[in-house]
């Protein structure tokens, strides 16, 4: 049985110019997010000072306290698949990543973005 909630700490990679994250439980390194993620992710820390150098991003099938947004599915495509985030209307693309934390592409996938602890930053 999987976590209902999964956590990763993304932050921003200077040389790919986008946000990134590491989770070696899954075997990732440095997995960038694209094709609008990272806006979706830029309006998420909107209030998180210094959330370039890290933050926490909870995320679940299921609502949790405290979620932002929803993201909604929207199409596949390319092995990835596209959601809206239904409190901005923003798209982004999920790259195949996805299935390293869930079996099937959620039909909804609910999310938080919170600062990291300062002796985690």
């Amino acid at each position: 049985m999987s976590n209902q909630i999964m956590v990763i700490a993304p932050y921003w990679h200077e040389p790919a110019q986008t946000w990134v994250f590491d989770d070696p439980r899954v075997g990732l390194v440095q997995e960038p997010f694209v094709s609008g993620v990272p806006e979706m992710i830029d309006w998420l820390v909107g209030n998180i000072p210094d959330a370039r150098k890290g933050f926490r991003l909870l995320f679940s099938q299921g609502p949790f306290p405290g979620c932002q947004t929803q993201m909604t599915w929207v199409a596949e495509e390319m092995g990835g698949h596209w959601y809206r985030a239904d409190a901005t209307g923003m798209q982004g693309w999920l790259c195949p990543a996805l299935f390293r934390y869930f079996d099937e592409a959620p039909r909804v996938i609910y999310v938080k973005a919170e600062a990291l602890p300062r002796s985690d930053r």
